[in-house]
């Protein structure tokens, strides 16, 4: 592995400790985004489920209920 060869003879700490923070100063902003939009997204998600879900239940219930009365 060529990331092996690059690391091996430094110190544990630059290989654990300095190279992530690193990243995360360069894409930290990046990361952030990503992520946020992810969870936005799931949420997003979630919502539209639960308002179908509360549709259909709302249509199923009041439908059951007008069937049971006749025809109008």
């Amino acid at each position: 592995m060529a990331t092996k060869g690059i690391f091996q003879g430094l110190p544990w700490w630059v290989t654990w400790v300095a190279v992530p923070i690193l990243v995360l100063a360069v894409f930290g902003g990046l990361i952030v985004s990503v992520v946020g939009f992810v969870v936005n997204l799931v949420f997003k998600a979630l919502l539209l489920v639960a308002l179908v879900a509360g549709l259909i239940y709302l249509v199923r219930k009041f439908s059951s209920s007008s069937s049971s009365r006749g025809d109008w």
